[in-house]
Protein backbone atom coordinates (compact mmCIF):
# COMPACT_ATOMS: atom_id res chain seq x y z
CA UNK A 1 0.00 0.00 0.00
CA UNK A 2 1.31 3.48 -0.55
CA UNK A 3 2.08 6.16 2.13
CA UNK A 4 1.29 9.18 0.75
CA UNK A 5 2.02 12.57 2.57
CA UNK A 6 1.42 16.10 0.94
CA UNK A 7 4.20 18.51 1.31
CA UNK A 8 2.93 22.07 1.16
CA UNK A 9 3.93 25.82 1.35
CA UNK A 10 1.37 28.50 2.61
CA UNK A 11 4.88 31.18 2.21
CA UNK A 12 5.22 29.83 -1.46
CA UNK A 13 1.77 28.91 -2.38
CA UNK A 14 3.03 25.49 -4.02
CA UNK A 15 2.62 22.03 -2.82
CA UNK A 16 3.44 18.38 -3.92
CA UNK A 17 3.15 14.79 -3.12
CA UNK A 18 5.77 12.39 -1.42
CA UNK A 19 5.01 8.95 -1.76
CA UNK A 20 6.82 5.17 -0.52
CA UNK A 21 5.83 2.83 -3.02
CA UNK A 22 5.57 -0.81 -1.90
CA UNK A 23 8.48 -1.59 -4.28
CA UNK A 24 10.66 0.55 -1.79
CA UNK A 25 10.93 3.07 -4.55
CA UNK A 26 10.12 7.45 -3.30
CA UNK A 27 7.95 8.86 -5.79
CA UNK A 28 7.51 12.35 -6.25
CA UNK A 29 4.54 14.49 -8.45
CA UNK A 30 4.89 17.59 -8.33
CA UNK A 31 1.66 18.93 -10.58
CA UNK A 32 1.83 22.65 -12.03
CA UNK A 33 -1.33 23.41 -13.64
CA UNK A 34 -0.18 26.07 -15.96
CA UNK A 35 2.47 23.96 -17.40
CA UNK A 36 2.59 22.41 -21.07
CA UNK A 37 5.02 20.03 -20.40
CA UNK A 38 6.10 17.35 -18.18
CA UNK A 39 9.35 16.03 -17.23
CA UNK A 40 10.48 13.54 -14.98
CA UNK A 41 13.65 11.87 -13.53
CA UNK A 42 14.18 8.74 -12.18
CA UNK A 43 17.43 8.40 -9.85
CA UNK A 44 19.63 6.85 -8.33
CA UNK A 45 22.12 7.52 -5.43
CA UNK A 46 25.06 5.78 -6.95
CA UNK A 47 27.65 8.59 -8.48
CA UNK A 48 31.74 8.60 -9.42
CA UNK A 49 32.32 8.11 -5.10
CA UNK A 50 31.04 4.98 -5.10
CA UNK A 51 33.85 3.14 -5.91
CA UNK A 52 34.07 1.41 -2.39
CA UNK A 53 31.22 0.42 -0.59
CA UNK A 54 29.38 -1.97 1.96
CA UNK A 55 25.74 -3.40 1.35
CA UNK A 56 23.85 -4.67 4.37
CA UNK A 57 23.40 -7.86 3.85
CA UNK A 58 26.95 -8.82 3.80
CA UNK A 59 29.71 -8.20 5.93
CA UNK A 60 32.85 -7.08 3.60
CA UNK A 61 33.59 -4.04 1.94
CA UNK A 62 33.99 -4.06 -1.66
CA UNK A 63 35.79 -1.63 -4.36
CA UNK A 64 35.22 -1.43 -8.14
CA UNK A 65 36.85 -0.04 -11.08
CA UNK A 66 35.97 3.96 -11.07
CA UNK A 67 34.06 4.80 -13.83
CA UNK A 68 31.07 2.00 -13.26
CA UNK A 69 28.16 4.74 -12.61
CA UNK A 70 28.98 6.49 -15.78
CA UNK A 71 28.99 3.08 -17.41
CA UNK A 72 26.43 1.59 -16.43
CA UNK A 73 24.25 5.04 -17.24
CA UNK A 74 25.87 4.61 -20.92
CA UNK A 75 24.51 0.96 -20.86
CA UNK A 76 21.20 1.03 -19.62
CA UNK A 77 19.52 2.65 -22.77
CA UNK A 78 20.72 -0.24 -24.31
CA UNK A 79 18.42 -3.11 -24.27
CA UNK A 80 17.63 -6.83 -26.61
CA UNK A 81 15.28 -4.84 -27.89
CA UNK A 82 16.86 -1.58 -29.13
CA UNK A 83 17.56 2.01 -27.95
CA UNK A 84 15.76 3.51 -25.70
CA UNK A 85 16.55 7.03 -27.24
CA UNK A 86 14.45 5.35 -30.27
CA UNK A 87 11.80 4.72 -28.25
CA UNK A 88 11.32 8.83 -26.89
CA UNK A 89 11.56 9.93 -30.71
CA UNK A 90 9.15 7.45 -31.90
CA UNK A 91 6.29 9.52 -29.56
CA UNK A 92 8.12 12.94 -29.59
CA UNK A 93 10.24 12.88 -26.16
CA UNK A 94 13.00 13.91 -26.11
CA UNK A 95 15.32 11.92 -23.12
CA UNK A 96 18.91 12.08 -21.49
CA UNK A 97 20.51 11.12 -18.49
CA UNK A 98 23.77 11.86 -16.72
CA UNK A 99 25.88 10.66 -13.62
CA UNK A 100 27.19 13.36 -11.25
CA UNK A 101 29.37 12.42 -7.78
CA UNK A 102 26.58 11.22 -6.41
CA UNK A 103 24.18 10.44 -8.29
CA UNK A 104 22.68 9.30 -11.77
CA UNK A 105 19.21 10.54 -13.05
CA UNK A 106 17.72 9.78 -16.00
CA UNK A 107 15.27 12.47 -17.25
CA UNK A 108 12.45 13.14 -20.30
CA UNK A 109 10.73 15.84 -21.29
CA UNK A 110 7.51 16.32 -23.16
CA UNK A 111 4.56 17.71 -24.33
CA UNK A 112 2.16 14.83 -24.91
CA UNK A 113 2.28 10.96 -24.52
CA UNK A 114 3.36 11.74 -20.92
CA UNK A 115 2.42 7.98 -19.56
CA UNK A 116 3.85 6.34 -22.80
CA UNK A 117 7.16 8.40 -21.74
CA UNK A 118 7.18 7.41 -17.94
CA UNK A 119 6.35 3.55 -19.38
CA UNK A 120 9.46 3.72 -21.44
CA UNK A 121 11.61 5.02 -18.37
CA UNK A 122 10.34 2.52 -15.99
CA UNK A 123 10.97 -0.45 -18.51
CA UNK A 124 14.47 0.21 -19.76
CA UNK A 125 16.10 1.27 -15.96
CA UNK A 126 14.73 -1.48 -14.57
CA UNK A 127 15.86 -3.88 -17.47
CA UNK A 128 19.99 -4.06 -17.36
CA UNK A 129 21.15 -5.73 -20.44
CA UNK A 130 24.91 -6.58 -20.77
CA UNK A 131 27.43 -8.95 -22.47
CA UNK A 132 31.09 -8.98 -22.89
CA UNK A 133 30.49 -7.81 -26.86
CA UNK A 134 28.26 -4.50 -26.10
CA UNK A 135 30.48 -3.76 -22.60
CA UNK A 136 33.65 -3.85 -24.96
CA UNK A 137 32.17 -1.88 -27.59
CA UNK A 138 31.50 0.96 -24.75
CA UNK A 139 35.10 0.92 -23.63
CA UNK A 140 35.79 1.84 -26.39
CA UNK A 141 33.00 4.94 -27.03
CA UNK A 142 33.93 6.18 -23.41
CA UNK A 143 37.54 5.66 -23.49
CA UNK A 144 37.00 8.34 -26.38
CA UNK A 145 34.95 10.42 -24.09
CA UNK A 146 37.65 10.64 -21.54
CA UNK A 147 40.30 11.71 -24.18
CA UNK A 148 37.78 14.61 -25.09
CA UNK A 149 37.74 15.85 -21.59
CA UNK A 150 41.24 15.74 -21.10
CA UNK A 151 41.44 18.08 -23.34
CA UNK A 152 38.79 20.35 -21.85
CA UNK A 153 40.25 23.21 -20.25
CA UNK A 154 36.94 24.52 -18.35
CA UNK A 155 37.24 20.53 -17.22
CA UNK A 156 40.42 20.01 -16.38
CA UNK A 157 41.22 23.39 -14.55
CA UNK A 158 38.18 22.15 -12.03
CA UNK A 159 39.62 18.87 -11.42
CA UNK A 160 43.43 19.67 -11.53
CA UNK A 161 42.19 22.14 -8.26
CA UNK A 162 40.17 18.87 -6.90
CA UNK A 163 43.30 17.15 -6.95
CA UNK A 164 45.22 19.81 -4.91
CA UNK A 165 42.13 20.01 -2.04
CA UNK A 166 41.36 16.44 -1.81
CA UNK A 167 44.04 13.52 -0.40
CA UNK A 168 42.06 10.51 -0.38
CA UNK A 169 38.83 11.46 -1.09
CA UNK A 170 37.50 10.49 -4.25
CA UNK A 171 35.36 13.88 -5.50
CA UNK A 172 38.93 14.02 -7.11
CA UNK A 173 39.19 11.39 -9.39
CA UNK A 174 37.04 11.89 -12.68
CA UNK A 175 33.28 11.28 -13.23
CA UNK A 176 34.06 8.77 -16.47
CA UNK A 177 36.91 7.03 -14.46
CA UNK A 178 40.27 6.16 -16.40
CA UNK A 179 41.08 5.30 -19.71
CA UNK A 180 42.91 2.31 -17.39
CA UNK A 181 39.89 1.83 -15.26
CA UNK A 182 37.13 1.44 -17.59
CA UNK A 183 39.10 -1.10 -19.54
CA UNK A 184 38.67 -3.41 -16.10
CA UNK A 185 34.91 -3.62 -16.37
CA UNK A 186 33.26 -6.82 -16.94
CA UNK A 187 29.57 -7.41 -17.29
CA UNK A 188 29.23 -9.14 -13.89
CA UNK A 189 30.77 -5.55 -12.57
CA UNK A 190 27.82 -3.92 -14.18
CA UNK A 191 25.75 -6.38 -13.05
CA UNK A 192 26.79 -6.32 -9.39
CA UNK A 193 26.12 -2.54 -9.14
CA UNK A 194 23.16 -2.53 -11.17
CA UNK A 195 21.70 -4.83 -8.19
CA UNK A 196 23.36 -3.17 -5.40
CA UNK A 197 22.58 0.69 -6.40
CA UNK A 198 19.23 0.23 -8.72
CA UNK A 199 17.34 -1.56 -5.81
CA UNK A 200 14.16 0.75 -5.81
CA UNK A 201 14.72 1.48 -1.90
CA UNK A 202 17.89 3.54 -3.01
CA UNK A 203 16.10 5.51 -5.87
CA UNK A 204 13.49 8.23 -6.33
CA UNK A 205 11.52 9.34 -9.23
CA UNK A 206 10.27 12.73 -9.50
CA UNK A 207 7.65 13.91 -12.13
CA UNK A 208 6.73 17.99 -12.37
CA UNK A 209 4.71 19.61 -14.47
CA UNK A 210 1.65 18.23 -16.44
CA UNK A 211 0.91 15.29 -14.53
CA UNK A 212 -1.71 13.93 -12.04
CA UNK A 213 -0.80 12.09 -9.02
CA UNK A 214 -3.34 9.21 -9.49
CA UNK A 215 -2.27 8.52 -13.08
CA UNK A 216 1.27 8.20 -12.60
CA UNK A 217 0.86 5.89 -8.89
CA UNK A 218 -0.87 3.83 -11.63
CA UNK A 219 1.53 3.25 -14.05
CA UNK A 220 4.20 2.64 -11.15
CA UNK A 221 1.81 0.36 -9.57
CA UNK A 222 1.80 -2.01 -12.62
CA UNK A 223 5.51 -1.81 -13.70
CA UNK A 224 7.50 -1.14 -10.53
CA UNK A 225 9.42 -4.14 -9.54
CA UNK A 226 9.72 -4.90 -5.71
CA UNK A 227 13.31 -4.66 -4.15
CA UNK A 228 14.46 -6.37 -1.30
CA UNK A 229 15.50 -3.49 1.38
CA UNK A 230 19.01 -3.56 1.23
CA UNK A 231 21.06 -0.45 2.15
CA UNK A 232 24.01 0.33 0.98
CA UNK A 233 26.99 2.37 2.79
CA UNK A 234 29.51 4.40 0.72
CA UNK A 235 33.50 4.06 2.20
CA UNK A 236 35.95 6.09 2.46
CA UNK A 237 39.38 6.59 3.45
CA UNK A 238 40.13 9.15 6.11
CA UNK A 239 40.59 12.62 4.68
CA UNK A 240 43.07 14.78 6.11
CA UNK A 241 41.98 18.77 7.34
CA UNK A 242 44.93 20.00 5.24
CA UNK A 243 45.62 20.31 1.37
CA UNK A 244 47.58 18.42 -1.16
CA UNK A 245 49.52 21.93 -2.04
CA UNK A 246 48.14 25.57 -2.98
CA UNK A 247 48.89 25.85 -6.80
CA UNK A 248 48.62 23.65 -9.73
CA UNK A 249 49.40 25.17 -13.00
CA UNK A 250 48.70 23.68 -16.64
CA UNK A 251 48.90 25.22 -20.24
CA UNK A 252 46.64 24.09 -23.00
CA UNK A 253 45.04 25.91 -25.71
CA UNK A 254 43.26 28.92 -24.40
CA UNK A 255 42.64 32.54 -25.32
CA UNK A 256 42.97 33.65 -21.67
CA UNK A 257 44.18 32.42 -18.41
CA UNK A 258 40.86 30.12 -16.65
CA UNK A 259 41.26 29.88 -13.03
CA UNK A 260 39.71 27.79 -10.05
CA UNK A 261 39.84 28.94 -6.49
CA UNK A 262 39.09 27.03 -4.09
CA UNK A 263 38.22 27.26 -0.24
CA UNK A 264 38.26 23.60 1.61
CA UNK A 265 35.92 22.86 4.02
CA UNK A 266 37.04 20.69 7.10
CA UNK A 267 33.29 18.29 7.13
CA UNK A 268 32.92 17.28 10.70
CA UNK A 269 29.27 16.30 9.96
CA UNK A 270 27.83 14.34 7.43
CA UNK A 271 24.61 16.32 7.45
CA UNK A 272 23.89 19.34 6.34
CA UNK A 273 20.81 21.10 7.00
CA UNK A 274 18.34 23.30 4.61
CA UNK A 275 19.62 26.27 6.85
CA UNK A 276 23.14 25.41 6.93
CA UNK A 277 22.89 25.68 2.46
CA UNK A 278 21.11 28.73 3.31
CA UNK A 279 23.73 30.47 5.71
CA UNK A 280 26.06 29.40 3.34
CA UNK A 281 24.44 30.80 -0.20
CA UNK A 282 23.64 34.18 1.51
CA UNK A 283 27.44 34.18 2.15
CA UNK A 284 28.48 33.72 -0.92
CA UNK A 285 26.52 35.97 -2.24
CA UNK A 286 27.15 38.83 0.43
CA UNK A 287 30.62 38.50 -0.55
CA UNK A 288 30.84 37.91 -4.13
CA UNK A 289 27.84 38.35 -6.52
CA UNK A 290 27.58 41.43 -9.38
CA UNK A 291 26.52 43.77 -6.33
CA UNK A 292 29.42 43.06 -4.13
CA UNK A 293 32.25 44.91 -3.08
CA UNK A 294 34.92 42.06 -4.31
CA UNK A 295 33.33 41.72 -7.66
CA UNK A 296 33.20 45.63 -8.58
CA UNK A 297 37.31 45.78 -7.29
CA UNK A 298 37.92 42.75 -9.36
CA UNK A 299 36.11 44.40 -12.51
CA UNK A 300 37.43 48.03 -12.14
CA UNK A 301 40.78 46.58 -12.50
CA UNK A 302 40.19 44.13 -15.68
CA UNK A 303 41.29 41.71 -13.22
CA UNK A 304 38.21 39.60 -13.99
CA UNK A 305 34.88 39.73 -16.69
CA UNK A 306 31.81 40.00 -16.33
CA UNK A 307 30.58 36.87 -18.14
CA UNK A 308 32.94 34.07 -16.60
CA UNK A 309 33.24 34.83 -13.35
CA UNK A 310 31.39 32.25 -11.14
CA UNK A 311 31.54 31.07 -7.51
CA UNK A 312 29.64 28.35 -5.97
CA UNK A 313 29.18 26.02 -2.61
CA UNK A 314 30.31 22.58 -4.16
CA UNK A 315 29.10 20.12 -1.06
CA UNK A 316 28.69 16.64 -1.01
CA UNK A 317 28.99 13.29 1.55
CA UNK A 318 32.47 14.04 2.91
CA UNK A 319 33.60 17.41 1.42
CA UNK A 320 32.52 20.99 0.78
CA UNK A 321 34.42 23.44 -1.20
CA UNK A 322 33.94 27.18 -2.05
CA UNK A 323 34.61 27.77 -5.44
CA UNK A 324 35.69 30.61 -7.51
CA UNK A 325 36.52 30.37 -11.32
CA UNK A 326 36.46 32.79 -14.34
CA UNK A 327 39.40 33.86 -16.47
CA UNK A 328 41.69 36.21 -15.68
CA UNK A 329 45.03 37.88 -17.16
CA UNK A 330 46.68 37.57 -13.88
CA UNK A 331 44.75 34.82 -11.80
CA UNK A 332 47.52 35.17 -8.68
CA UNK A 333 45.96 38.76 -8.66
CA UNK A 334 42.81 37.42 -8.46
CA UNK A 335 43.29 35.13 -5.81
CA UNK A 336 45.20 37.11 -3.42
CA UNK A 337 42.14 39.51 -3.90
CA UNK A 338 39.39 36.84 -2.73
CA UNK A 339 41.77 35.95 0.37
CA UNK A 340 41.95 39.61 0.99
CA UNK A 341 38.09 39.76 1.24
CA UNK A 342 38.24 36.82 3.13
CA UNK A 343 40.25 38.50 6.10
CA UNK A 344 38.22 41.62 5.59
CA UNK A 345 35.16 39.52 6.66
CA UNK A 346 36.58 37.44 9.56
CA UNK A 347 37.95 41.18 10.70
CA UNK A 348 34.54 42.76 9.91
CA UNK A 349 31.99 40.52 9.25
CA UNK A 350 28.48 41.47 7.71
CA UNK A 351 25.56 43.30 8.66
CA UNK A 352 21.78 42.53 9.39
CA UNK A 353 21.21 44.86 5.97
CA UNK A 354 23.56 43.07 3.97
CA UNK A 355 21.76 39.31 5.36
CA UNK A 356 18.37 40.93 4.59
CA UNK A 357 19.34 41.91 1.11
CA UNK A 358 21.04 38.78 0.19
CA UNK A 359 18.33 37.23 1.59
CA UNK A 360 15.44 38.56 -0.05
CA UNK A 361 17.20 38.12 -3.87
CA UNK A 362 17.81 34.77 -3.07
CA UNK A 363 14.75 33.63 -2.40
CA UNK A 364 13.48 35.36 -4.65
CA UNK A 365 15.34 33.65 -6.87
CA UNK A 366 14.51 30.26 -5.79
CA UNK A 367 10.44 31.32 -6.32
CA UNK A 368 11.64 32.18 -9.86
CA UNK A 369 12.67 28.33 -9.97
CA UNK A 370 10.10 27.08 -9.08
CA UNK A 371 8.65 28.38 -12.87
CA UNK A 372 10.64 25.53 -14.29
CA UNK A 373 9.39 21.43 -14.05
CA UNK A 374 13.12 20.61 -14.80
CA UNK A 375 14.57 23.06 -11.96
CA UNK A 376 11.94 21.88 -9.47
CA UNK A 377 12.35 17.92 -10.07
CA UNK A 378 16.30 18.27 -9.70
CA UNK A 379 16.09 19.96 -6.74
CA UNK A 380 13.26 18.16 -4.89
CA UNK A 381 15.15 14.88 -6.20
CA UNK A 382 18.90 16.44 -4.91
CA UNK A 383 16.98 17.40 -1.46
CA UNK A 384 15.78 14.03 -0.74
CA UNK A 385 18.71 12.08 -1.75
CA UNK A 386 20.90 14.47 1.18
CA UNK A 387 17.91 14.37 3.66
CA UNK A 388 16.70 17.70 2.96
CA UNK A 389 12.68 18.94 1.56
CA UNK A 390 12.91 21.51 -1.00
CA UNK A 391 10.24 24.16 0.42
CA UNK A 392 12.32 23.74 4.30
CA UNK A 393 15.42 24.88 1.80
CA UNK A 394 13.97 28.33 0.29
CA UNK A 395 11.34 29.14 3.96
CA UNK A 396 15.19 29.27 5.71
CA UNK A 397 16.16 32.19 3.78
CA UNK A 398 14.19 34.69 5.94
CA UNK A 399 15.38 33.10 8.81
CA UNK A 400 19.11 33.45 8.24
CA UNK A 401 20.63 36.37 10.81
CA UNK A 402 23.88 38.22 10.35
CA UNK A 403 25.05 36.10 13.54
CA UNK A 404 24.28 32.90 11.68
CA UNK A 405 26.45 34.42 8.82
CA UNK A 406 29.59 35.41 10.56
CA UNK A 407 29.62 32.31 12.46
CA UNK A 408 29.73 30.56 9.23
CA UNK A 409 32.75 33.19 8.41
CA UNK A 410 35.15 32.07 11.64
CA UNK A 411 34.51 28.55 10.70
CA UNK A 412 35.22 28.28 6.89
CA UNK A 413 37.41 30.58 5.65
CA UNK A 414 40.84 29.68 6.59
CA UNK A 415 43.81 30.45 4.41
CA UNK A 416 45.89 27.61 4.76
CA UNK A 417 43.08 25.39 2.84
CA UNK A 418 43.03 27.80 -0.05
CA UNK A 419 44.53 26.34 -3.15
CA UNK A 420 44.18 27.52 -7.10
CA UNK A 421 44.62 25.63 -10.03
CA UNK A 422 45.18 27.66 -13.22
CA UNK A 423 45.30 27.26 -16.98
CA UNK A 424 47.66 29.19 -19.02
CA UNK A 425 47.09 29.73 -23.03
CA UNK A 426 49.91 27.60 -24.70
CA UNK A 427 53.38 28.89 -25.22
CA UNK A 428 54.10 29.80 -28.61
CA UNK A 429 56.40 27.37 -29.45
CA UNK A 430 53.60 24.47 -28.25
CA UNK A 431 51.07 26.36 -30.38
CA UNK A 432 53.14 26.02 -33.44
CA UNK A 433 53.58 22.49 -32.70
Amino acid sequence: MNTMEIRESKLLGDRYWRVKHPSGLTIFVYPKAQMRSTYALFGTRYGSIDKAFRRSDEPENEVTPAGIAHFLEHKLFESEDGDAFARYAQIGASANAYTSFETTRYLYSCTEKADQALEILLDFVQSPYFTAQTVEKEQGIIGQEIKMYDDDPQWRVLFNLLRVLYHEHPIKDDIAGTVESIAQITPEHLYRCYNTFYNLNNMALCICGKCDVDEVLAICDRMLKTSEPVQVKRVFAPEPDTIVRPVIEERLAVASPLFEFGVKEAVTVEHRTEKDLAITEILLDIMASDSSPLFRRLLDASLINEASFSYEYFEGIGYGTLLFGGESGDPHAVCEAIREEMRRLKREGVTEEEVRRSAKALYGANMVGLNSPDVIANAVMSMEFNSRELFRYIECFPEVTAADVNARIQTLFDEEKTAVSIIYPLEENDAAD
